[in-house]
């Protein structure tokens, strides 16, 4: 077995191996305690344009994973590792609302293992050895998953933003405009004039960065029903 913390290109006292400040390339973090391992998947992973950070063990994952950074990415976890197994990572992830997408590796063609970490929200499963192509598609997959996510977030948050800019009667008027009221029916509701809610109408969908009633009630359909992180 290898040391707990592999070999790496940027020492630091978090035990990890930081991949250099990049341009907004997907970051990929390797969780395996085999050395050689990590060394092949760096490699591989790099000549397609990846960033990649190694851990060597789930401690050091712990310790040294930004669980802020708005970068896209995944995790490439080796399910069997001494100490806190990928498992107990896995899990521990889970609890922490984690949302980086994961890609469980283990050398045990285990049926209920895999079903175990599907259940536990993993991208897939692949079998050590692996083709080297299978773990690309598998990282295609899960990174492409999360860059939609942080799309949705960034929507969400800009929603968000534009949405507290607005009065609280003008917030009002919004919850009744997306509902298809008429300004009349607003007006009686809110006890104020035609023209008032006309006014507020208009500032509505100028701050909210809308052309139509119809185009803001599907924004705050879409932002009030998506759950995802």
């Amino acid at each position: 077995m290898s040391p707990a913390t592999v070999r790496r290109r940027k020492v630091g006292d978090d035990g990890k191996s930081a991949a250099p400040e990049g341009n907004g390339r997907p970051i990929v973090s390797v969780v395996d305690d085999d050395a050689a391992m990590v060394d092949s998947l760096r490699v591989l992973l790099e000549s397609v344009g990846h960033r990649v950070n190694e851990y060597g063990s789930a401690r050091a994952f712990l310790s040294g994973f930004d669980f802020e950074n708005d970068a896209a990415g995944c995790i490439i976890l080796d399910e069997r590792m001494p100490g806190m197994t990928g498992h107990a990572l896995h899990e521990e992830l889970v609890r922490r609302s984690c949302s980086t997408p994961i890609i469980v590796c283990t050398g045990f063609a285990e049926v209920e293992l895999a079903v175990d970490a599907m259940r536990r929200g993993a991208i897939t499963v692949i079998q050590k050895p692996f083709r080297p192509q299978a773990l690309l598609d598998a990282v295609h997959v899960a990174i492409h998953r999360d860059q939609e996510r942080h799309q949705r977030n960034a929507k969400r948050q800009g929603f968000d933003t534009r949405r507290a800019r607005l009065t609280d009667r003008q917030r009002q008027v919004m919850a009744l405009m997306v509902l298809g009221k008429p300004n009349k029916a607003i007006a009686a509701d809110l006890g104020i004039s035609e023209r008032t809610v006309e006014l507020h109408r208009a500032r509505v969908l100028r701050t909210m960065s809308v052309d139509s009633t119809t185009e803001l009630a599907f924004l705050v359909a879409l932002h009030d029903g998506d759950g995802s992180t």
